[in-house]
Formats: C-alpha cells, sequence, structure tokens
C-alpha cells in the first residue's frame, strides 16, 4: 500500500459498499407508503419507465468511434483497430452495439452500477464484452487492496459448469461504469434513495386501480331498519350488481327500507390527480428529465420547448456520455496506447438546430473560413465533394484584411505631383 494511500485513509481493510443504510429497507423496498420499492417493481411506474427508457435510448443510440491524435492536433477515426468494431457495431455475437450500451445504462439507472465482463486474448487485447446483472455482483479487496468482483452465478447463465455459484473476477477483466455514489468506487441505485416518491407513485396508480374497479364510486355502507340474516349474501348480492367499473352509474333498487351511505373521501378532496401529476414531476426530477419529455405538457410551449430539449443534452446526458467515455478508456484501451487512443461519443446530432438555424451557422462558417464545404456536408450526413472540386477548400470574404495592413494599399500608391 502506497504511502499516500495510507495517508487518505484508503486501506486494504477498506471494502465498497453496495447498500444504502439499513440493508433489510434496501433489499425489501420497504416504504413508508406501504408499497415494495425495487430496481425491478420501480419499472411499474410509468414515469420511472419512460425516463429509464429516454436515457438508455439516447445514450445506445448516439454514434460512438475510437479516435487517435495527430500530430497536427487533431483527431482521427481508428477504424481499422479490433476495439473500434466492438464498440461501434457488435460487442459480442449475440447483441448488437445499441442493445448491449442500452442494456448497461438502464442497469446504471436504477442500480447505479453498470458491469461487463472482458474476454481479452493472450496479449491482452478486447475480443468481446459481456453485460452482467449489477444485483449479482459484490465488489471488495483483496488482502493487498486490489479491487476484486465477485459474481453470482445461476445455472441459467452457463452451460459449461451447470452448478451455481460465484466467479471471481479481476479489475482487468470487468467494465465497471459507476454512478453517483460516495466513495467513488460504487454507484448508489437512485431506485433506493428515492424509494418513497416512487412508492408513492405506485400507490396512487393503485388506488387509481382501485377506485375504478369498484364502479368509480366510493366505498360505503348499506343500513338496513331490522336483522339481516344472512349478511354475505347480501354483500354478495350488491357486489355483483353495482361492483366494476362496467357497473358504474347504474340505479341501484334498495328492498326493505335499506340505504346506502358513503363513507368514501371523494378523489377530488384527496388531491388524488394532483398527487399523480407531482409524482411524475418528482421522479422526472430524479432522473433530470424535462416534463414534457414523459408527456406533462403543461408547462411547455413552442418557444421553450426546444430549450429544454438543448437543456436536457447539455445537463442530463452529457456528464452521462463522459461518465461512459471515460469508463471505456480506462478499462479497454491498453496502458501504452492511452496516450494516443481515446472514445468519443457524437453529440452534435442532438444539439443541432431547426434548419433554417443550421444553415445560417454552416454559413457564418464557410464565410470565416473555419469550415469547408465538405465539413458542412459530413454533418448533414451528405457525401463528400472531390478536392478537385473544392470541396476541401477554407474560404473567406475578400474583402477582409488584417488591421496591421488596414491602409496599406494607398500609403503604396505614388503620390500626385503639385503644381
Amino acid at each position: 500500500m502506497s504511502r499516500l494511500s495510507r495517508l487518505f485513509g484508503f486501506h486494504s481493510r477498506d471494502k465498497p459498499k453496495n447498500s444504502v443504510g439499513s440493508t433489510f429497507s434496501f433489499l425489501f423496498g420497504g416504504t413508508t407508503s406501504g408499497k415494495a420499492v425495487n430496481e425491478r417493481t420501480a419499472m411499474q411506474a410509468t414515469a420511472v419507465y419512460a425516463c429509464v427508457r429516454i436515457l438508455a435510448e439516447a445514450v445506445a443510440g448516439l454514434p460512438l468511434h475510437l479516435y487517435r491524435y495527430r500530430k497536427d492536433g487533431g483527431k482521427e477515426r481508428v477504424t481499422d483497430h479490433p476495439l473500434y468494431y466492438l464498440l461501434h457495431d457488435e460487442p459480442n455475437p449475440e447483441m448488437t452495439s445499441f442493445v448491449f450500451r442500452e442494456t448497461l445504462m438502464s442497469h446504471l439507472l436504477l442500480w447505479g452500477n453498470a458491469y461487463a465482463q472482458v474476454i481479452r486474448d493472450g496479449r491482452g487485447r478486447v475480443l468481446a464484452l459481456y453485460p452482467l446483472l449489477p444485483n449479482k455482483m459484490e465488489v471488495s479487496r483483496t488482502a493487498g487492496g486490489e479491487l476484486i468482483y465477485t459474481y453470482r452465478r445461476d445455472s441459467e447463465e452457463s452451460r459449461v459448469n451447470p452448478n451455481s455459484g460465484t466467479v471471481t473476477l479481476r479489475r482487468d477483466e470487468i467494465l465497471h461504469i459507476p454512478g453517483l455514489g460516495f466513495d467513488g468506487l460504487i454507484g448508489y441505485s437512485p431506485i433506493a434513495m428515492a424509494k418513497n416518491a416512487i412508492g408513492m407513485a405506485l400507490a396512487t396508480e393503485e388506488y387509481g386501480a382501485a377506485f375504478f374497479a369498484n364502479g368509480a364510486n366510493p366505498g360505503g355502507v348499506l343500513e338496513h331498519p331490522g336483522v339481516i340474516k344472512d349478511i354475505q349474501r347480501v354483500k354478495d348480492s350488491w357486489n355483483s350488481a353495482y361492483q366494476g367499473s362496467g357497473n358504474a352509474h347504474r340505479v341501484a333498487v334498495l328492498e326493505e327500507g335499506m340505504k346506502f351511505q358513503a363513507i368514501g373521501i371523494p378523489p377530488e378532496q384527496a388531491q388524488f390527480l394532483e398527487t399523480r401529476k407531482f409524482q411524475i414531476n418528482e421522479i422526472a426530477r430524479i432522473f433530470r428529465v424535462p416534463p414534457h419529455m414523459v408527456g406533462d405538457l403543461e408547462k411547455s410551449s413552442f418557444s421553450n420547448i426546444e430549450q429544454q430539449s438543448l437543456e436536457f443534452v447539455k445537463y442530463t446526458l452529457d456528464p452521462w456520455v463522459v461518465r461512459w467515455e471515460q469508463s471505456l478508456r480506462q478499462s479497454l484501451i491498453l496502458p501504452s496506447e492511452k496516450p494516443s487512443l481515446f472514445v468519443k461519443f457524437n453529440l452534435d446530432g442532438l444539439l443541432r438546430g431547426d434548419y433554417q438555424s443550421r444553415m445560417t451557422g454552416y454559413a457564418t462558417a464557410r464565410q470565416n473560413g473555419w469550415m469547408s464545404a465538405n465539413d458542412i456536408r459530413e454533418l448533414e450526413d451528405m457525401n463528400r465533394i472531390s478536392a478537385e472540386e473544392g470541396g476541401d477548400l477554407y474560404l473567406v470574404n475578400g474583402n477582409m484584411t488584417k488591421l496591421a495592413d488596414a491602409g496599406a494599399f494607398a500609403n503604396n500608391q505614388p503620390k500626385e505631383v503639385s503644381k
């Protein structure tokens, strides 16, 4: 253990934690609303499902390339590197790059961590990447302080070893993308952190389903002036005739002086609809997704919805992208290649404005000489123009000159001889 590690308290006995607060509360999802919330039940809330799907599909759909630094300060794609094909096309024979990234991003949003097993050849180069379920992974340290990953494998996950058991993997055999956490090693589940808010959303949804299942009428009491001999028969007869949304607003016929007394609280008094709407915004706030992207257009308009979409890319998607890029570079690129290679997502397509705004920006860039025709055509997914046709030329307006040369032409003209 290094002296620096000892100074800052990182000892080999320190073990990353995978739980928040009470282990029982984290595992079984106990909430104040009474609804059990975990990473799987939370997906039953439409707002959670929508936020996870939006972010997972956004990251999965972005162009992902491997680049090399050039000596002139620029960059170029390295399409002949084996890692390029794995990241851009197929990380393993069973998955496309889109499905692989979508799966890992959903794990990251639900469990706070994303894991993938890295298959390497004898020289350390990556051959394949396979996602691993975060709820089966435990991160710990060896006696020497090195991180190790213990994966609990089910019998369905291995045909070679049909018996369930654990597999221990080294740091270089795992691609680990951690979310927000307290120790910099393990991310904590957003679902566990916000389980009460999600539990309340599930509770209100269940209440609404039960409300309509009972004929969209609050519960009540049947009053009889005498003594009922068969209470269950009367109850079953009433429910069979008036319970359920299909029997709503039917005319009730009461006999023998029987009266119906409603005792339930009407939904408008219980702020039912307002509560459900607020929980949608609450869950969108957890994932930092604009409400209009999950179907809440109450405060959105044509004037601000484009700005909200750009803020989504800048403040929501970009931090996730940086987290992905740095984790991929740290885990997959060989130490000898790290000074020259890097992984980069392309967000330009999401940051583009409408057609008129793009054309105005391209015209400014073209006239001021920092974009060529081919640079613009590549951004618009158009074929390049050959160099003979001027596709790579950088042009500037002829009436522009350096400030130091202003008036030079006049000073060089012969002066008129005075008479």
